[in-house]
């Protein structure tokens, strides 16, 4: 399952940062930031629960940057 977040970014190496980030979480599969759109799009693994895995994804993510917003 592939899904599309709205993503508030400052940088674009932040975001690389980041889709590196968010590929390590569990129930992920793969993850792109696009720093001109703030989009996210991520896809998930089989039978991973994007409510569960997103709030770990967004806790990996402040690791990089600690305001990042994502609306899920």
């Amino acid at each position: 399952m592939e899904k599309i977040y709205n993503i508030e970014v400052c940088c674009p190496n932040c975001a690389a940062k980041m889709e590196v980030a968010a590929r390590k979480v569990e129930g992920v599969s793969d993850a792109a930031i696009s720093f001109v759109t703030q989009k996210l799009k991520v896809s998930f693994a089989e039978g991973a629960d994007p409510a569960a895995v997103m709030p770990e994804l967004l806790k990996a993510c402040r690791k990089v940057e600690r305001d990042v917003e994502i609306q899920f």
